[in-house]
């Protein structure tokens, strides 16, 4: 019995320590721009406890910008680097406007969510997404 308690135990912890991309249901999307512009608006809805991901490359030396309008004020973007899962940008505790001068060249990842208390009330949340980058990129 002791031995059954501390394996579930162990297997709650390990599926706990997992990575967010490797969570179910995280929708990937890519973000395009049009020929010769530099940045694209995205609208969507997202629902209970569903995370989609948009992601563009982006180049060092290069600005990003994300304005976020959501029709449910939780409803929330996060800004994540390349090859990474730490968010240098936090919108629960930040607002719904990033704009950041990129260390790294890579593929960024802008996450939309909706907080836990209205995902666990199943609430849905229309929003635009405006997303630019532009710059000169560091050599």
């Amino acid at each position: 019995m002791k031995t059954t308690f501390i394996a579930s135990l162990l297997s709650a912890f390990v599926l706990a320590c997992l990575p967010a991309s490797a969570a179910p249901g995280i929708q990937q999307k890519q973000v395009q721009f049009k020929k010769g512009e530099t940045g694209a608006t995205i609208k969507g809805t997202i629902k209970g406890d569903q995370t989609i991901d948009y992601q563009l490359r982006a180049d060092a030396g290069q600005v990003m910008v994300v304005a976020f309008k959501p029709s449910n004020a939780s409803a929330y973007f996060n800004v994540l680097p390349p090859s990474s899962e730490e968010a240098i940008f936090v919108g629960s505790s930040a607002g719904n406007s990033f704009s950041a001068d990129l260390k790294t060249s890579g593929v960024y990842t802008i996450r939309v969510y909706l907080m836990r208390n209205a995902a666990r009330r199943n609430e849905s949340a229309s929003y635009t997404l405006d997303v630019g980058v532009s710059g000169d990129v560091k050599k």
